[in-house]
């Protein structure tokens, strides 16, 4: 993981190399949308992961309620989907309509 992150950084160092203020906002703005998605979409990952694991150990103690739990589940999944949709608009705002630069 040291050697990836020094080689991420030695890389770094050409792509940011003699530029101007502008084009290090748009360099700087595509490694965080890059950062940002990845993480939130690791998170909600996660977050599907772990309610769909409820959701089948519920229905597995108590098969009756399988339909209402399916349903909730749904609901979860689309609730933790949605957070993972704002982050990629906000990516997509600081990637094609940045505020930062003037």
């Amino acid at each position: 993981m040291k050697k990836f992150f020094l080689l991420f950084l030695a890389l770094g160092a050409f792509a940011f190399a003699d530029a101007d203020g502008e084009s290090m906002i748009k360099a700087y703005s595509v490694i965080a949308a890059g950062v940002g998605l990845g993480l939130a979409a690791l998170g909600g990952a996660i977050g599907m992961g772990h309610t769909a694991a409820a959701t089948i150990a519920g229905t597995a103690r108590n098969p009756g309620l399988g339909g209402k739990l399916m349903t909730t589940m749904f609901i979860a999944l689309a609730m933790i989907e949605a957070q993972v949709i704002y982050t990629l608009v906000i990516a997509l705002i600081a990637l094609y309509a940045n505020p930062f630069l003037g």
